[in-house]
């Protein structure tokens, strides 16, 4: 049997960072103290079972790409056939993924407002568009978004996707959610079955 790949793009999460931008509930924040980085936090708020606290950890210690990567394989595993505005802001936010130019940055953003940010496709095109340029139209001087912003738009587009189909299974959702989330981290793609 393979042993779990290391989740190597938490390595550069500040974990003292992530804690002050994750708005755990006390109990995971408490769980999280004293671990020796982020991972480790991570899997000690896990192993509490404490899942949408984890899915806010990790929204905010992935780097961004990935984190935007991570929304939108959640988004996809719960809505394979989206309606056609949230289907164009999940593949805006997947064509920044794979390609972070600006003029993808601000597409994404264009179709999340098209969808009406109501779904976890237009929230992970948010996240996409919050990842750094400017917020302010193009042209303008410019306004970049706040470090914690694309966390903030990956978590609720988890969240959100958590929720979509069977709410009262959200547990198990984003623990299937959060394997994704650590296969991303080990280098993986992410695919949520």
């Amino acid at each position: 049997m393979n042993a779990p790949r290391p989740p190597v793009k938490l390595a550069s999460a500040v974990l003292e960072t992530v804690l002050e931008r994750a708005d755990l509930a006390p109990e995971a924040a408490a769980t999280a103290a004293g671990a020796p980085d982020a991972a480790a936090a991570l899997l000690r708020i896990v192993q509490a079972g404490m899942m949408a606290d984890a899915a806010r950890f990790m929204a905010h210690a992935l780097p961004k790409r990935e984190a935007v990567w991570w929304a939108c394989m959640c988004a996809r595993a719960t809505a394979p056939e989206a309606p056609p505005a949230d289907a164009a802001a999940l593949v805006a936010a997947e064509a920044w993924v794979r390609k972070p130019e600006e003029e993808l940055r601000r597409e994404a953003m264009a179709r999340a407002e098209a969808a009406g940010f109501r779904s976890p496709e237009a929230w992970a095109a948010v996240g996409a568009f919050w990842s750094g340029g400017s917020m302010a139209p193009a042209g303008q001087p410019v306004v970049p978004p706040a470090e914690h912003l694309t966390g903030v738009a990956v978590a609720g587009a988890v969240s959100l996707a958590a929720v979509r189909r069977e709410p009262e299974k959200a547990e198990a959702t984003l623990q299937r959610f959060i394997q994704s989330g650590l296969d991303i981290a080990a280098g993986g793609s992410g695919r949520i079955a």
